[in-house]
């Protein structure tokens, strides 16, 4: 069965502290998605509302401020996947037949700073992954997210000579596509010597506006079948043609290898199978909104979804096919870099 989005909502991000609270903003990108669609918070039989920093159930609270009509409601926490996974079960929910119009929506209102451990008294989730990352990097005083994505990027400057300015490169890229964007937070144009010239917060491998920052915001997205499209008079055009989930697998943690501990098989994996089942391939492929929570990541992302050859991450930004003009056009949204990384809304 098809599986249709009817309609989208989103809000404009926002600085931690300078939000609407979470309710607030997930109520108006469901609205937002609602209108976009043109139809009622009634015909919705399932939704699944993604956040990650805030306790169980707030999906209720965001959903109930919209319309209480007895549908189930699931929340999902999958880190910075969180709303991708939203939309995944969402599309399951309608292409398996058991709905035929279901809700996802994400929001997170988030503190300023760098993410952490929320529970010390615990098992981490995370402890073989930060466990490789230090035989990797060494005793790096960083906090989580940077040394995982800074190591990754480190080990690609080591392997294949990439220098840190292609990373900034990508940076300024991100900024003059967000000044177009305004749902972005930050949509000041940078040039790649004012990327190189900011904060450095790790010497020869990142400055600080390489770095996603936190934010707070909400996103929405209806997924229909076609048979209620139909029925309802909606739009038919954007289908879900292909959707993959993957996670690890015994040795990657074990690989010796920082672009694989952050996930580059993975990506490898999911590109490929989606690839299978929508028909096409990375030639195919026009515009792509991929995870640049480092701009760092972002190249690492070009070959693990087959836009290049592993080792052409730098020519192809060297080339402008990452931007518009070349063969890709990456994130012309801005990315996270440039919104921020509300985690359950992106």
């Amino acid at each position: 069965m098809t599986a249709i989005i009817a309609g989208v909502g989103m809000i404009p991000f926002a600085k931690p502290g300078a939000s609407a609270p979470y309710d607030e903003m997930g109520e108006v990108a469901i609205r937002l998605a609602l209108d976009d669609a043109g139809i009622a918070f009634e015909d919705v039989q399932q939704a699944y509302a993604s956040y990650v920093y805030g306790d169980s159930t707030s999906g209720q609270r965001v959903i109930y401020r919209v319309g209480m009509t007895g549908i189930p409601i699931i929340n999902v926490n999958n880190n910075c996947s969180s709303g991708s996974t939203a939309l995944f079960l969402a599309r399951q929910a309608v292409e398996s037949g058991v709905a035929e119009c279901v809700l996802a929506v994400g929001f997170e209102q988030m503190a300023p700073g760098a993410l952490g451990v929320v529970f010390p008294d615990r098992p981490s989730p995370l402890a073989e992954f930060d466990a490789a990352t230090d035989r990797l990097i060494g005793d790096v005083d960083l906090p989580m997210t940077l040394r995982y994505f800074g190591g990754a990027g480190k080990a690609h400057m080591e392997r294949f000579g990439t220098k840190m300015e292609t990373f900034a490169k990508i940076r300024a890229k991100a900024s003059r596509h967000a000044a177009n964007n305004p749902l972005s937070v930050f949509r000041k144009e940078m040039t790649t010597q004012d990327v190189m010239g900011a904060q450095v917060i790790w010497p020869g491998v990142m400055t600080r506006p390489m770095a996603c920052p936190p934010t707070c915001g909400a996103a929405a997205a209806l997924v229909v079948s076609k048979g209620f499209a139909e029925k309802m008079g909606l739009d038919t055009t954007v289908q879900i043609r292909a959707q993959a989930m993957t996670t690890d697998k015994l040795l990657d943690p074990e690989t010796g290898d920082m672009i694989e501990v952050v996930g580059a098989r993975l990506s490898r994996d999911a590109a490929r199978m989606v690839y299978e089942k929508a028909g096409v391939g990375p030639d195919d492929i026009d515009v792509i909104e991929l995870h640049d929570c480092f701009a760092q990541n972002e190249l690492i992302s070009y070959e693990a979804l087959g836009l290049c050859a592993e080792s052409d991450g730098e020519k192809l930004v060297d080339d402008g096919d990452n931007t518009f003009g070349g063969k890709y056009v990456t994130n012309p949204s801005g990315g996270l870099l440039s919104k921020g990384h509300p985690l359950g809304a992106t």
